[in-house]
């Protein structure tokens, strides 16, 4: 086990619906550029399906009932694809921007997904109760978040006891940065660029930094890897 550093303290819960939109997105990029992020993930971005069903389950399949937990699932290429996989278990995406959760309810309901859902929430604190889903994946989640420490004391806090998440990074800003660097373009160019909350490059870690990030909580089993342009956690909850 990772030796432990302070966690940040749980937050105040807040109840949403469970398919509620309403967020203050007007200062994001992801929402006012929703279409080339969505383009991005869609078509661009590595497919981990793979390495997330080997590392989460090495028996090839999910138990009968597991909840599932996305954070940050943009335009819900994770989250439905695992609920088309595994029919068994429930999926639950959430993300901040309302463009890109209309998108992913939109690809769920064309694919005819009764056991996946998609949540507005914000991972920095998290409206679902402790110990709430036995899986959480998140995908490029760190590159533009505030305070990834919080952002890490919540993903434990909402997983139950023997709980696993799998968490996919990417290592190099300039590759990273792509997307952000198109949108913060696009916003120059069509005279909109007021604030948003985005940074103008991704803020990568390196494998020391993520090895003392997911040490802030005590997990029972921390392993790390790099595979090309990406690295990868796979943590567990005693």
């Amino acid at each position: 086990m990772l030796p432990l550093a302070d966690p940040a303290p749980p937050p105040t819960l807040a109840r949403v619906n469970a398919e509620d939109d309403t967020d203050e997105s007007s200062d994001s990029l992801f929402e006012h550029f929703a279409w080339l992020y969505i383009f991005c993930r869609e078509k661009l971005f590595r497919d981990d399906t793979e390495r997330m069903v080997r590392a989460l389950w090495p028996g090839g399949k999910p138990s009968v009932g597991e909840k599932l937990i996305e954070l940050g699932c943009g335009p819900g290429f994770y989250s439905c694809k695992l609920a088309a996989r595994f029919p068994e278990i429930s999926v639950l995406g959430v993300d901040r921007s309302p463009s890109q959760l209309r998108f992913a309810r939109e690809k769920r309901n064309g694919l005819g997904l009764n056991n996946c859902r998609f949540q507005s929430d914000n991972v920095l604190e998290l409206s679902h109760p402790n110990d709430s889903f036995d899986v959480l994946i998140a995908s490029r989640l760190f590159t533009v978040l505030p305070n990834r420490r919080r952002a890490v004391a919540e993903m434990f806090r909402i997983l139950r006891p023997g709980g696993r998440c799998f968490i996919a990074e990417p290592r190099w800003a300039f590759w990273a940065s792509i997307p952000l660097f198109t949108m913060w373009l696009l916003a120059r160019l069509t005279h909109s660029h007021n604030g948003y909350r985005e940074p103008t490059r991704a803020r990568v870690l390196s494998t020391r930094e993520m090895n003392r990030l997911f040490a802030t909580q005590p997990w029972a089993r921390v392993e790390t890897w790099r595979e090309g342009r990406y690295q990868y956690a796979l943590c567990e909850k005693d």
